[in-house]
Parts: structure tokens; sequence; C-alpha cells
């Protein structure tokens, strides 16, 4: 699990971060706008809806914004109708990194994520020539703070709902499963009223690539951060040892 446990906390603190809400908060509406396209409004019908909702409870979006965007989603007044598409390509010291988007402008979104990575010094690649390295996999993470359940009956009730493995981090709890069964387990988690910091499927890297050349630390930081600044990219994964 030690790889699952670094990525975990990365990942709780950047969603832990005031200053990134806004971007969360756009990311989870662009979410929101796909799901129910996809699969209605109604979340006792749409699993995949029912989990983007989890998420933008997990991180304080308002009850109203989630209504209002579910409503503007399913109807027809001018919402906007995005597409996914994913990318993958390499930082500087062969590091991996996969981006995936929602766009309504797939030249503009391609254009902005090859901009990124050139400017940190890396390229973008063909598609299946990173992503090989990453597991999808569902996490669910459970701060501590948040959560007075004994961890090894934490541990048993994830297992019971279907969980590949349970990890007792410094801070957190980290739940995974197969990304098919995510859905049913964090909804079996949600109705015993256990709260959830983030719950979403991921990629997780198999192995991680320290870089101790300073030049290479700032190169992979501007290409990171250029991508996660673009409101077209949903997600960032890689495989660097921050």
């Amino acid at each position: 699990m030690s790889g699952h446990s670094k990525f975990a906390n990365i990942k709780h603190k950047k969603e832990k971060n005031d200053a990134a809400k806004g971007k969360i908060f756009t990311i989870i509406g662009r979410e929101i706008a796909v799901a129910v396209k996809e699969g209605g409004p109604d979340p006792n019908n749409n699993s995949r809806l029912r989990d983007v909702i989890a998420k933008a409870k997990a991180n304080n979006m308002p009850n109203d914004t989630i209504d209002r965007g579910i409503k503007k989603a399913a109807g027809d007044d001018g919402s906007v109708n995005y597409e996914y598409v994913s990318y993958e390509g390499y930082g500087p010291n062969g590091i991996a990194i996969i981006v995936d988007a929602l766009t309504d402008n797939k030249n503009r979104t391609a254009a902005n994520v090859r901009s990124a990575f050139t400017k940190g010094n890396g390229n973008v690649g063909t598609p299946g020539c990173v992503s090989f390295m990453f597991d999808k996999k569902g996490q669910i993470i459970v701060d501590k703070e948040e959560c007075d359940m004994d961890p090894d009956e934490l541990m048993m009730a994830a297992l019971d709902a279907g969980a590949e493995d349970f990890s007792d981090e410094e801070d957190s709890y980290e739940i995974i499963t197969d990304p098919d069964g995510f859905s049913d387990v964090r909804q079996a988690l949600e109705d015993q009223g256990i709260p959830m910091a983030s719950a979403e499927v991921t990629m997780i890297p198999q192995t991680w690539v320290t870089l101790t050349d300073d030049n290479a630390i700032k190169s992979i930081q501007k290409t990171l951060d250029l991508l996660e600044d673009d409101d077209d990219v949903q997600a960032v994964y890689h495989n660097w040892d921050e």
C-alpha cells in the first residue's frame, strides 16, 4: 500500500486547500453535467450522478449549487455539451503524466495541454504510452479528524462492502476498490454515516520516480501548475514522488 498512501495524502491535501475550491467546483460542475446527460437527473436511478454528488458534498459544494447544476444539465437552456478527452505524456526524466479533461472545444484543450508539456520540457505521447504504468482504482479517503470509528471496525465495514484494500495512514484511512465496484462500496459506507474526505475513481501509479535535479523539479512543477490551472482539465495523474 505504500504507493497508494502517498498518492492519497497528496490528493487529500490538495482537495483540502481552500485556494483550490473554485477550481474544484468547476470540475465537479462539469462532471454533474455529463452524469445528468448520460443517465438522467434522478440520482436514485443514476449511480454516476450519486457518486458526483457525494464528491461535491465531500468538497463542501453548497446543495443549491448542486441542484442548479443538475437542473441546468437536465434542461436545454443553453447548457454546454462537454466531451471527455484524455492525454498521456512525459515530463522530465520520463515522469509519466495522464491528463483527463472535459471540454467543449477539443482543439483548444489539445493546444493548451501540449503547451503545458512543452513549457515544462516534456512532451505529449500517443494514447497508452504511460497509462499501463497506472492502476485504475476506486479510492475513498476518510479523514481521521472527522471519523470516530474504530479503525478495525471501519476496515471490516469497507471489506464487507466489497473493498479490495484498506490502509491506516498518518492522518487518514484509505479504502481501495475495483473501479466497477466503487459506487456500491461508496454507497454502503455513506449509508453507514461514514464521512468521506474524497471518493473517486482514480489512477494510482505502480511505481514512483524521484527527481533530484532542481531544474527538472521546476520543469515538472511548471507543467503540473499549468495543467491544473486549465479549466478544461479535470484531473492530472503522475508518478513523480513529490
